[in-house]
């Protein structure tokens, strides 16, 4: 499979977890209490930029068995095709609990 299938999937799951996830709610209390000045107090800047932050946390929490596994088997150019599995069923699994809220909304 090439190497953008892998990307978009991961991405993909990373956008679920961020919009999805049952975490959101004390997500978006941090982030307002940290951003309110920065993003202008706009209720819907705060909401997008903690899905932002959560989306962007799976993905480098996904990444670092990929990494591990680079290290362990030596790689020392690009991605691997193994470690591109490894990152994507890590971020399909950080995603479970938000996908079950993305299906009950009927997306």
């Amino acid at each position: 499979m090439e190497r953008h299938w892998y990307y978009i999937g991961i991405a993909f799951f990373g956008m679920i977890n961020g919009m999805f996830h049952p975490l959101r709610v004390m997500t978006f209390i941090l982030t307002n209490v940290l951003m309110t000045v920065p993003l202008f107090g706009s209720e819907a800047l705060i909401f997008y930029f903690s899905s932002l932050m959560l989306a962007t946390a799976t993905i480098i929490v996904a990444g670092i068995p990929a990494a591990i596994y680079e290290r362990f088997v030596g790689a020392k150019e690009d991605s691997t095709e193994a470690s591109l599995w490894i990152w994507l069923a890590g971020t399909a699994l950080l995603s479970l609990p938000a996908i079950g809220n993305f299906f009950s909304l009927g997306l």
